[in-house]
């Protein structure tokens, strides 16, 4: 009887995935790096084996240049950086692809995780936690509203994301839901609510448009009337969005990586 053939695998290895690298903003409050920290963990608890790694744009360590080195040293040649960033905006458009273009790592930038009907999931799960009924009535419809209130910026490819999320979240409660923002854009969190009074809305829940703590999201709840939501965080939601976003960018063109010098 003849022997069976041993298969080679050596020459016929399956290539090693791009690493995924999660690139946060940044920020004073160490609740937000916890949160970011956290997250990865529930990243890498979905898809074992895939390398997974956080780089920042500012203000916490590592930032994402620091990153990218590192992984270069360690001979990794491909990466995805996926934005832990809710919407288009100078830092998706500009920062991330100028710091990715000083690596000897091949990048692919993915899109920023909203507007995406995961977010949606992620927000009603927060404010069902706050408090927000399960069912409305048509009179709690009637009276009921929200503010997402979320960063701001001057892009308005941002905006329109965020208005984007703002109607999927409409659509998922069956009440008005007006975006808001803590700085830069308008309209403000207090502006919105007072317009929501004005037109007989006077039960507004505030929900937070943030992916960790910090000081816009606290500044942002103190303002609700009623309920406001805790940000984003580590709802399962949010791991299975940034693999999602990975997956999506794998087959996007990469940044050519400068050439190694010779030994």
């Amino acid at each position: 009887m003849s022997q069976p053939r041993l298969v080679q695998l050596d020459a016929r290895r399956r290539p090693a995935p791009p690493a995924l690298v999660v690139v946060a903003h940044g920020s004073r409050d160490p609740r937000a790096l916890s949160t970011v920290r956290t997250l990865l963990d529930r990243v890498r608890d979905r898809r074992p084996g895939l390398p997974v790694h956080l780089g920042h744009i500012e203000l916490n360590e590592p930032l994402l240049t620091d990153t990218l080195a590192a992984l270069d040293a360690r001979g990794t040649t491909d990466a995805v950086l996926v934005p832990l960033l809710l919407a288009r905006g100078y830092h998706v458009r500009r920062d991330i692809p100028e710091m990715a273009a000083t690596a000897r790592v091949r990048t692919r930038v993915a899109a920023p995780l909203g507007p995406h009907p995961l977010l949606v999931d992620t927000l009603h799960t927060r404010l069902l936690e706050a408090g927000w009924p399960p069912a409305l009535t048509s009179d709690d419809r009637r009276a009921s509203a929200v503010v997402l209130a979320a960063a701001g910026s001057r892009d308005p490819d941002s905006a329109t994301d965020t208005r984007r999320t703002a109607q999927l979240l409409a659509k998922r409660l069956g009440v008005p839901v007006v975006p808001a923002y803590a700085s830069t854009a308008t309209p403000t969190v207090d502006t919105a609510l007072r317009a929501l009074a004005a037109r007989g809305r006077d039960r507004v829940a505030v929900a937070s448009y943030f992916t960790a703590p910090g000081r816009f999201a606290r500044e942002c709840a103190e303002q609700a009337p009623w309920i406001a939501s805790a940000p984003l965080g580590t709802h399962p939601a949010m791991a299975d969005l940034l693999l999602h976003r990975y997956d999506r960018a794998r087959s996007a063109p990469t940044v050519a990586a400068p050439e190694r010098a010779s030994a």
